[in-house]
């Protein structure tokens, strides 16, 4: 049986009770089984015993009824039968039943003594046998009646060689010659039935006896249980119960937080060693427990330390923010007026060729100075949280178109064909369109900075059909067939003031195009900010394909901000 199975029968009950229970039944069956079996000998070896005086009557019967026969005296015989009643031991009776019986005579048998005369006389003598026990093998029928009172014992008496002397012609039962109204009974051969012997022996006292060994053997089983139990329960309380409740006090102390209890078992066998592991285990936890108290105390301090630097950094990422925005303006008031002076110096026809070439290089150089101060001064506000979303509806082709525009006169004067289409279901988008225009602007700028002349940037805008339904979200595809980005710079790109390097066949590209580092990893937190993503697909020498992923609806509910109706048009306020 599992372990399982025994759980199950018994509960989740306690140790001692289960063994108590296991032991007790074990022995239980044990014992009854053994005293049974016992039992079961003792009554076959009574009833054998029984079998054993029938038959042995049987031979006293035979030689007493003989002896009364052949005696010819008649003063003698009722000597003999006087004698015969005076050495019986026990009560017992017996009848003769003739086999060749008239009808007359076969009335007065009992029914049972009419079949077991029929059976022997149908049956043929069975072949000379010795039994187990070195004796002969002897022919009888044996039954108790109903009420258990009497052992009825029958067993045939056939004609040996011996026989055949003195009963050839005569009579089956007496000497004297059959009379001449009398049937003669002639013997044929050996074991022809002469006569079947039934004996009548009472069967109470054996059945006493019997039932009295068996009220003794239950009740020595009995007891022999009970005391069994009665030890098993001392040696499982003090030598198995009493260690664990021991060990489990310990433990109950210790939970309490009393680290000086220890197990203290002196029993020199398992349970010791048991308990010495006890405290071994003990004392290995509260030197770790210290070991960890002063660990946890070193990263307090770590982490008071951390903090600290933490608000530092905090502090300094905020002046940082301060700084940037404070300078970043107040350094667009003079670069605006540079570059204002500039064009009013750029109007001046008296300027000879030199001058106005001066003059358009401060123009420039302005220019890309206010855009590396406009991009840190977004960089800036996304940083702190401060760039505001103002979500409209707009066309995405009026705003792909109109961003190709700006950037067409810098691609024909690298000789760049520059195209764009936008699909079906764009016409009427959520979006912060002044962010998608600024995403789409450095998109741009970035491809025909670096596709060489005589190449070609493609703006595609379409629905995202990726998902299964209708749509909720767009894509703006800007592919160029510029230089391609190195695959391990593909995620560096995105990086604030990061630019890729490695360039197929001029590793100077980089270098002929200033910039920021910033326009990229502005276009990636936008695309954040409007709930979308930015993804780039390139190879070296053959161009590069940047995606942008935004949703067609704006969640106002995101930015803490409610779109309403202006003049038709949805705007945010």
């Amino acid at each position: 049986m599992a372990y399982r199975t025994i759980t199950d029968i018994l509960g989740e009950t306690s140790l001692e009770r289960k063994c108590r229970f296991l032991f007790g039944l074990c022995l239980f069956l044990l014992i009854a089984g053994s005293f049974w079996w016992y039992g079961s000998r003792t009554e076959q070896l009574v009833y054998a015993t029984t079998r054993s005086t029938g038959r042995h009557l049987v031979d006293a019967i035979m030689l007493q009824y003989h002896w009364k026969t052949l005696e010819k005296e008649q003063q003698y015989t009722s000597l003999i039968e006087t004698l015969g009643r005076t050495l019986q031991n026990q009560p017992y009776s017996w009848r003769l039943l003739d086999p060749d019986a008239t009808p007359e005579e076969r009335a007065g048998y009992k029914r049972l003594d009419a079949a077991v005369l029929d059976y022997f006389r149908d049956r043929p003598a069975p072949e000379p046998a010795i039994g187990p026990n070195g004796a002969p093998v002897t022919e009888y029928r044996e039954c108790r009646t109903e009420d258990a009172s009497e052992y009825h014992y029958y067993q045939p008496v056939r004609a040996k060689k011996s026989c055949l002397v003195c009963h050839q012609v005569r009579g089956l039962i007496g000497d004297q010659p059959a009379g001449p109204d009398e049937t003669l009974h002639p013997l044929q051969a050996e074991n022809d039935l002469m006569a079947v012997v039934k004996v009548v022996m009472p069967d109470a006292a054996t059945r006493k006896a019997i039932n009295r060994n068996r009220a003794i053997l239950l009740t020595t089983a009995f007891m022999t249980v009970f005391l069994a139990m009665l030890v098993a329960y001392a040696i499982v309380r003090y030598v198995i119960v009493k260690p664990l409740d021991h060990l489990r006090n310990v433990s109950e102390e210790i939970r309490r937080g009393n680290l000086d209890a220890r197990a203290n078992i002196h029993t020199a066998d398992e349970f010791e060693d048991l308990g010495l592991a006890f405290n071994r285990m003990l004392r290995g936890l509260i030197d770790s427990q210290e070991e960890l108290r002063k660990t946890n105390g070193a990263l307090d301090g770590k982490v008071d330390e951390l903090a600290q630097a933490n608000l530092n950094l905090y502090e300094m990422n905020r002046l940082k923010g301060d700084f940037l925005a404070t300078m970043s303006h107040e350094l667009r008031t003079p670069l605006n007026s540079i570059i204002g002076f500039s064009e009013v110096l750029s109007s001046i026809e008296s300027l000879d060729p030199k001058q106005k070439r001066y003059v358009e290089n401060i123009r420039t150089s302005g220019r890309m100075l206010l855009e590396m101060i406009n991009d840190i001064l977004d960089l800036a506000k996304i940083e702190a949280g401060k760039m505001e979303v103002r979500p409209t509806v707009f066309a995405v082709e009026s705003v792909v178109s109109a961003q190709c525009d700006m950037a067409r006169p810098l691609a024909e004067r690298k000789r760049i064909d520059l195209l764009h289409d936008v699909g079906p279901g764009l016409e009427a988008v959520e979006q912060d369109q002044a962010k998608v225009q600024q995403i789409l602007a450095n998109l741009l700028s970035n491809a025909v900075k670096f596709t060489p002349e005589g190449g070609r940037v493609d703006v595609i805008g379409r629905l995202d059909e990726s998902e299964e339904g209708p749509a909720k979200a767009f894509l703006i595809e800007v592919v160029d067939t510029g230089v391609g980005i190195a695959e391990e710079e593909r995620q560096t790109i995105f990086e604030k003031f990061r630019q890729g390097h490695v360039f197929q066949g001029d590793d100077a590209m980089t270098r002929e195009f200033s910039g920021t580092g910033l326009g990229l990893s502005i276009v990636r937190e936008l695309c954040r900010l409007l709930g979308g993503d930015v993804s780039v697909e390139s190879q070296l020498g053959r161009g590069s394909q940047f995606t942008i992923r935004l949703p067609l609806r704006l969640s106002a509910g995101d930015n803490g901000i409610a779109p309403l109706e202006v003049g038709g048009v949805r705007e945010v306020v």
